[in-house]
């Protein structure tokens, strides 16, 4: 008896192991790799373009002080579009991509997430 309730427990133990791992599918993964060349501090968000959502959010900007690439792994959703907005710190009608609060549109400054993938180097010229 002990071993037949023993055999029920382990695969009771299995059964919510593997429920638990399903349930806690993590989300999609796009990396952007980024550098700045300009000589003033720049300002870069990302923007959805297919919910209302932004990294880092809460309207604050991740902040490049350097000419080194920068990492920037986000959580997404699988087939979301995300674009990429920059601006000069201190002078938003210096931009790139979509600017800053993805005020406008552009063709060549969006990714879509799908698993784990990452971006081509990016490097915001002068």
């Amino acid at each position: 008896m002990t071993r037949i309730r023993s055999i029920v427990l382990s695969l009771f133990a299995a059964l919510m192991l593997t429920m638990s791992t399903a349930s806690t599918a993590s989300a999609d993964t796009l990396v952007w790799y980024v550098k700045s060349s300009h000589p003033n501090s720049v300002m870069i968000e990302f923007y959805s373009q297919d919910r209302s959502h932004a990294w880092p959010g809460d309207g604050t900007a991740y902040v490049i002080k350097d000419w080194d690439f920068h990492e920037y792994s986000l959580e997404c959703r699988s087939g979301e579009k995300i674009c990429y907005g920059a601006w000069v710190q201190g002078d938003s009608s210096s931009y790139w991509g979509t600017g800053k609060d993805d005020r406008d549109g552009c063709d060549s400054c969006c990714y879509i997430c799908d698993g784990y993938s990452t971006t081509r180097d990016i490097e915001l010229l002068p």
